[in-house]
């Protein structure tokens, strides 16, 4: 869907965006697939703040979307309405299947109101249509990834992202990410054909603060502005330098070209190319 920008009545909305809503549904959610969301405002179980910058924002509603479609194998479902979810950047679509059921799912660029999609061992290579990787032509965009037999797509979710599918290896498919790494997984495991829908995601301008308080964000601000105490950039007068030989974060480490993955991750022998080259 195209991006809408504002007559400029306020100097705000001079360089604001936002998504054109207008293929969208106007109707509520379903009430059985809605339930309330609490929110943890970036703390953890403990109360402790473990993500900063996080808090207040609109309420919202969760919608109950269906990664999986494992008890609805074989079953015929009908796209009955593209509908917005303020909890991903990704719009979903409401699917009624033959069965009477009714489900949310992540809803792929091009998808529209009356399609039929299907999740099975092996269907055709439709978009919106979900079945295990070693049916899936290679060279196929897929998203909603499982890493795991079973457990439903976990990867390649948000707006407009998607994977290619490059290619077999024994038991295992090997696909490529939008991260550019290359990975192997299990062939049994399942993927949604297509692209993520709302690929202008990125191209929205936010505009003002208070939008982005609206989202639940809160503000940030440099470490060189806090005092000593604070933070180790704090200190000196005013907007001075943080007189380091290397920027350091809140707590004191190296904040700039530290690499932070964990070492002997069970998955590392699955990584076929990382997504960074190593320095030689």
């Amino acid at each position: 869907m195209p991006i809408r920008f504002l007559k400029p009545t306020t100097p705000s909305q001079r360089f604001m965006s936002k998504a054109d809503f207008s293929g969208l549904s106007k109707e509520s959610p379903l009430k059985n697939l809605v339930h309330g969301k609490k929110r943890c405002s970036g703390r953890d179980n403990k109360g402790q703040v473990s993500i900063r910058h996080r808090g207040g924002g609109h309420k919202r509603r969760e919608r109950s979307v269906d990664f999986s479609c494992a008890d609805k194998e074989g079953v015929v479902g009908k796209v009955c309405s593209l509908e917005y979810d303020p909890n991903r950047s990704a719009y979903i679509v409401l699917v009624t299947y033959a069965d009477g059921d009714k489900r949310y799912h992540l809803a792929p660029e091009g998808l529209k109101k009356g399609d039929a999609i299907v999740c099975a061992i092996r269907t055709k290579a439709k978009v919106g249509n979900r079945m295990q990787l070693q049916h899936i032509p290679v060279g196929y965009k897929i998203f909603n990834i499982e890493v795991q037999p079973g457990r439903g797509g976990q990867i390649v979710r948000s707006a407009g992202n998607s994977a290619t599918l490059m290619g077999f290896d024994g038991a295992y498919a090997i696909v490529q990410f939008p991260s550019s790494e290359v990975r192997k997984i299990l062939k049994v495991c399942y993927a949604t054909l297509g692209i993520v829908s709302n690929p202008e995601h990125n191209l929205i301008r936010i505009g003002k603060a208070g939008r982005q308080r609206w989202l639940g964000r809160k503000p940030e601000v440099l470490g060189k502005s806090m005092n000593a105490v604070d933070h180790p950039h704090g200190g000196g007068e005013g907007h001075s330098p943080i007189g380091l030989k290397a920027p350091k974060t809140p707590w004191g480490k190296k904040a700039l070209g530290v690499k932070t993955r964990q070492r002997h991750l069970y998955s590392d022998r699955l990584i076929v190319r990382r997504r960074l080259k190593k320095n030689r």
